[in-house]
């Protein structure tokens, strides 16, 4: 699998130390054509890399009728609500045809940035650019989010320690 992410944004120019540490994280996904990969409101577990096919990203309004946001073709990144540690994602996404791709869980990638700070930060340099291209001065906005979901990462991690240590905070 660690071809592939060379050939995926953002993780295409990452040296091969960052892509062996994040690799192992990667499981493949795939489903037919109508399949509904995640609802609205479903918990926010994975980051999808798509490697072929398409699928539409979906919202639903609380008063109206479901919306099609976007599409995302193959080379693109959907399920990011995952990434910034949402609970549940923000929009549903269902494959337009038959769908090829990677998936990483959030908190797996979120634990990689907190125990390796430099890889962590590559990544997020990169996730930030893939969802923000779009939209100006976004980058900025996306970074900072990512960060603190790294943040809140971290104090998990310091809070489980705690308590496994017999101190309470």
């Amino acid at each position: 699998m660690l071809e592939e992410l060379h050939t995926i944004p953002p993780f295409d120019d990452l040296d091969e130390e960052v892509l062996r540490l994040v690799e192992p994280l990667f499981e493949r996904y795939t489903c037919p054509a109508e399949t509904v990969i995640f609802e609205q409101g479903d918990p926010a577990l994975y980051l999808y890399l798509l490697l072929r096919g398409t699928v539409t990203i979906r919202y639903k309004p609380y008063d109206g009728p479901v919306i099609n946001l976007n599409q995302i073709t193959a080379g693109g990144v959907f399920g990011w609500s995952a990434v910034v540690g949402n609970p549940a994602y923000t929009s549903g996404t269902v494959a337009r045809e038959e769908l090829d791709s990677i998936r990483i869980r959030g908190t797996s990638l979120r634990r990689l940035a907190v125990r390796h700070p430099e890889a962590g930060r590559v990544i997020l340099d990169k996730l930030a650019g893939k969802v923000s291209n779009r939209w100006k001065d976004a980058n900025r906005q996306v970074r900072e989010i990512l960060e603190e979901a790294i943040t809140a990462e971290k104090q998990k991690g310091a809070s489980a320690m705690a308590r496994a240590n017999g101190h309470t905070r």
